[in-house]
């Protein structure tokens, strides 16, 4: 399991001069810790585009509440009966079943109804705990999403002028087989999509906006791939593998972008709505 950064870390990787920063995965913890430590509120964004915090989406989508889970071993199905919540499993484990619910976008817009669901992830899942863990307001982005987040977040940032408030977006990315972080190009094109929100609401609002080097360099990346998004993911190494494993459906409805108007905050331990407007059967109805 790869350890995240202590808050005792090197101070010059904090970007305490940004309003807007980003780190990659478990590390991002040292950013929260220390905006914490120093009487900053802190709206942590992660971003697990293939498939995480997509999936989140689809299920807000269609009503249900999501509980991360960090581990998807015998512990998962206890906390899922003791929540009334769906289990997901994984996706090969569901394959054949077309009725299984799993990390899949794709099997959680067809399940035929879902009040709530448990998704063990390694990186969205872990990585969402760690940051609440650490004193984070958390909300889950994907490219559905990100301009109904980049909103919330805006509204977030002007309401607490005069209050210290980092945003710190968190590309999840993937795991090499030793455990180590994979930065995903994905995520980082996620996360640059959820700046690039934040920018065009913020900078017409509030004022300068002060993204760090490293939200900057996300924002660029997201430019590169903004027309033709679809076709980016598909090319992308976590894309093709999923395409040859026979999940390319699930690129696909990673690829719809601003589709839907929720925000997913994690409230209690779920996520839900933070605008109030989800409801069963919104989105893309299940087939």
């Amino acid at each position: 399991m790869m350890e995240p950064v202590g808050p005792r870390a090197n101070s010059a990787h904090l970007q305490q001069a940004n309003t807007v920063r980003l780190e990659w995965g478990p590390p991002s913890v040292a950013l929260v810790a220390d905006a914490v430590a120093r009487g900053e509120r802190v709206l942590a964004v992660v971003v697990d585009v293939l498939s995480f915090t997509t999936t989140v989406s689809v299920a807000l989508d269609r009503g249900a509440r999501v509980h991360p889970y960090r581990w998807a071993d015998g512990t998962a199905a206890a906390f899922a009966a003791e929540h009334g919540a769906v289990l997901a499993v994984g996706r090969r484990q569901a394959a054949g079943d077309p009725a299984a619910v799993s990390l899949s976008p794709g099997s959680v817009r067809r399940a035929e109804a879902l009040d709530a669901v448990v998704l063990p992830s390694p990186n969205g899942s872990t990585v969402t705990g760690l940051l609440a863990d650490a004193g984070a307001e958390v909300v889950a982005a994907s490219l559905r999403t990100r301009a109904a987040v980049g909103r919330w977040l805006v509204d977030r940032l002007v309401r607490s002028a005069g209050h210290p408030t980092a945003l710190v977006v968190v590309p999840a990315g993937e795991r090499w087989a030793d455990g180590s972080l994979r930065p995903a190009v994905e995520d980082l094109w996620g996360a640059g999509a959820v700046v690039a929100a934040v920018v065009d609401e913020l900078e017409h609002r509030a004022g300068p906006l002060l993204l760090s080097p490293e939200a900057r360099a996300a924002l660029a990346a997201w430019d590169v791939v903004a027309d033709d998004v679809g076709t980016a993911l598909r090319a992308s190494a976590s894309g093709v593998e999923l395409v040859e494993a026979g999940f390319g459906d699930d690129v696909d409805v990673a690829a719809e972008l601003d589709a839907s108007d929720l925000v997913p905050l994690l409230v209690d331990g779920a996520f839900t709505d933070a605008t109030g407007s989800a409801a069963a059967g919104a989105g893309h109805p299940a087939s």
